[in-house]
């Protein structure tokens, strides 16, 4: 493999303080030690030791952090979507945890959803993706990595960063999967249209089957789908590859990936 060739873009958003990147009571919350507040913990290890014993007497840097599995650029599992799967093949199956999604759904061919257009709360069908496809000359294959590039991109950072882009919708995550698409990922918040624009058409129309409908498609056909990913708009229509390994974390909804496109392979 000639390196040289390969480019390395990161689609990935950072964990951080002071931006509202989730909802408030789940944002993460990340405490910074810096290297004069840690060196009790390292006199631990070696008694006697005074802190001028040290280089500059600095300990070491450390950061305490609280999260959920959902903060910053993760990978859901079908787990998460619902306790079971493949509801279409007629037989269900207990729905697999990120511990258990085969790495090889991880490291494949991408191919990028422009949605920017569409506005916030809009729920993506399947015309729209075909269209897409079309409008970009790409035919899916099985195992293709479909990232969405909606408008919430360009809102990290922003306070109305989690109300905005647009969704897919069940019919639109069907057309996906049923083509034999095992991941996908999103730069929005959630791979749903934002829930406040949600919440209005299911208290105009009554119909609850609107919550978290794309989601829910996992019932049908198990799949992984990464969120909250970043700078989407820096990948062309298709000729890269997405690398998403998540976390290891045993009997988890979610794990967090540093998730890169990769070009020139």
């Amino acid at each position: 493999m000639d390196f040289s060739r390969l480019q390395i873009i990161d689609i990935s958003m950072p964990l951080e303080n002071d931006i509202k990147s989730d909802p408030d009571f789940v944002r993460p919350h990340i405490e910074y030690l810096q290297h004069d507040e840690t060196v009790a913990r390292i006199q631990t290890f070696f008694p006697g030791l005074k802190a001028e014993d040290l280089p500059d007497a600095a300990g070491w840097a450390i950061e305490k952090i609280q999260l959920t599995t959902h903060n910053g650029t993760h990978l859901d599992a079908p787990y998460h979507f619902h306790p079971t799967m493949n509801h279409a093949s007629g037989h269900a199956e207990r729905a697999i945890t990120i511990d258990e999604i085969p790495l090889e759904w991880c490291f494949r061919p991408g191919v990028k959803l422009d949605f920017r257009h569409f506005g916030n709360g809009y729920v993506a069908t399947a015309q729209d993706v075909d269209q897409e496809l079309k409008r970009i000359g790409h035919e899916l294959q099985p195992m293709d990595i479909v990232v969405v590039n909606t408008a919430a991109g360009k809102r990290y950072g922003h306070d109305d960063y989690v109300s905005t882009g647009c969704g897919m919708g069940r019919e639109a995550t069907l057309y996906l999967l049923e083509r034999g698409v095992k991941l996908t990922g999103t730069d929005a918040w959630s791979w749903d249209a934002p829930f406040v624009y949600t919440n209005e058409k299911v208290q105009a129309t009554g119909n609850k089957k609107l919550i978290w409908e794309g989601h829910k498609a996992g019932r049908d056909i198990g799949y992984c789908h990464l969120e909250k990913l970043h700078n989407l708009e820096a990948l062309p229509s298709s000729g890269f590859v997405v690398n998403c390994f998540p976390v290891k974390i045993k009997a988890a909804s979610a794990g967090w990936t540093r998730a890169v496109a990769l070009m020139g392979l």
